[in-house]
């Protein structure tokens, strides 16, 4: 009898990836890729239009970041799996993924190792972490308790951190206004509010605050 495969979004900014990718998971008889995107935005769109159980997210993707892709599949389409894909052994980027609402957080240096593993546990509805994650996780907790430091929701809505990965990437306020479809005006205003809430006063603190919360790496 034929298993059930689950259905899954491979979204990357490098095809080489992308195929590498595709090609270790079809090679199960539990998972078929269905649909690719080579973007964030396309990333979103993707999952939330079409019939996927699972979607894997580079975390450092053009025009959304996987961090940004996976807060709004999450939200609008809340039975989708989120798997976190990323090169970089950062707890930073860790700590985001989870509060995006990702199940899993994967390196690309032990995708063959670890992918599968982690596709799966994440349908049983189980966490995944990469070897060092659950240290890093305990690590940070007994830390900020020891600091008596909370852990704050994010202070930005996802429109200002868009806002923000794109002052971090130099682009001017008319620049942002044609990516978002918004006036040059209302991103002038978005922009300090974003500084007000921040306390922060220029771009390189609004560029060293995204590269932070991994909205763009350094």
């Amino acid at each position: 009898m034929t298993p059930l495969k689950t259905r899954i979004l491979i979204a990357d900014d490098h095809p080489i990836v992308l195929n590498g990718l595709r090609t270790v998971l079809n090679a199960q008889p539990d998972l078929e890729v269905v649909a690719e995107a080579s973007d964030g935005e396309q990333a979103v769109v993707a999952a939330l239009g079409e019939d996927v159980e699972l979607a894997i997210l580079d975390i450092s993707m053009p025009r959304k970041t996987g961090v940004q892709a996976a807060r709004e599949i999450t939200q609008g389409k809340p039975q989708v799996r989120v798997l976190m894909l990323s090169m970089h052994d950062s707890e930073q980027f860790l700590f985001e993924a989870i509060r995006a609402g990702a199940s899993g957080y994967v390196l690309k240096s032990s995708v063959d190792r670890h992918l599968v593993e982690a596709c799966r546990a994440t349908m049983r509805g189980e966490p995944f972490l990469y070897p060092g994650g659950v240290q890093a996780l305990m690590r940070e907790y007994l830390e900020r308790a020891r600091a008596g430091e909370a852990v704050h929701a994010n202070l930005l809505t996802p429109r200002e951190e868009e806002i923000v990965k794109l002052i971090a990437e130099a682009q001017t306020n008319d620049e942002i206004g044609a990516a978002l479809h918004i006036s040059k005006k209302t991103v002038e205003r978005h922009r300090a509010n974003i500084l007000e809430k921040l306390g922060m006063r220029d771009r390189v603190e609004l560029t060293r605050y995204a590269i932070r919360r991994g909205l763009i790496t350094p």
